[in-house]
């Protein structure tokens, strides 16, 4: 075999294995996280998302497919992506250090019942873990979405729900983590609107 053709085979060969390692592993936690959302959702709260690189979009993607729609038409769902403000990211980053980028948001912006999604496929991002400390102080439910062995994130106090994918390589941990969202998203739609189209 080609040796182009031996990475394509290797990446959905691993690909499948670890979704149906997931979809064992990871039911019971997914239900556990989308519960935590509903609960904030239903209440007036609000679902803040970060990370870095990758799961920066992750963050937005997620944000994007609550406040507008995902696969049925239903009231805005109130969500934001804390990776999306140029000049917030940057004056934080600029007078303070990077690692308060996320948690000055959660500092200004979440409340009590909100939830803070904490995506980092190392588990070890000090921006996220940051964010994740202020959101537990101001009473918000975390769910930590991570990779590998979770890092960090996998043993930190704060983290309320864990939902780790397995596997050592990042593109996989990334297919994963929206996989993931997506999954969120069904559970929320569902609980909550039903058959809304």
């Amino acid at each position: 075999m080609h040796a182009m053709e031996t990475i394509i085979h290797q990446a959905f060969i691993d690909g499948i294995e670890l979704r149906q390692r997931c979809a064992v592993e990871l039911a019971s936690p997914l239900k556990e996280a989308a519960d935590s959302m509903i609960a904030c959702l239903r209440s007036g709260g609000k679902i803040l998302a970060c990370g870095n690189g990758g799961s920066a979009a992750d963050a937005q993607h997620f944000a994007a497919e609550l406040v507008n729609r995902f696969e049925v038409d239903r009231p805005a769902l109130a969500s934001i992506a804390l990776t999306t403000d140029a000049s917030i990211l940057t004056s934080i980053a600029n007078d303070s250090v990077y690692e308060e980028v996320f948690s000055r948001q959660v500092e200004a912006l979440g409340a009590k019942g909100d939830v803070l999604l904490a995506i980092s496929t190392s588990g070890n991002s000090a921006n996220v873990i940051r964010a994740v400390q202020v959101a537990a102080s101001k009473g918000m439910q975390v769910i930590a979405l991570t990779g590998k062995d979770g890092g960090k994130l996998a043993i930190h106090p704060d983290t309320d729900t864990l939902l780790n994918i397995p596997h050592a390589n990042t593109a996989r941990v990334q297919e994963m983590h929206i996989t993931c969202l997506h999954i969120l998203c069904s559970l929320i739609d569902h609980v909550l609107y039903g058959d809304a189209s």
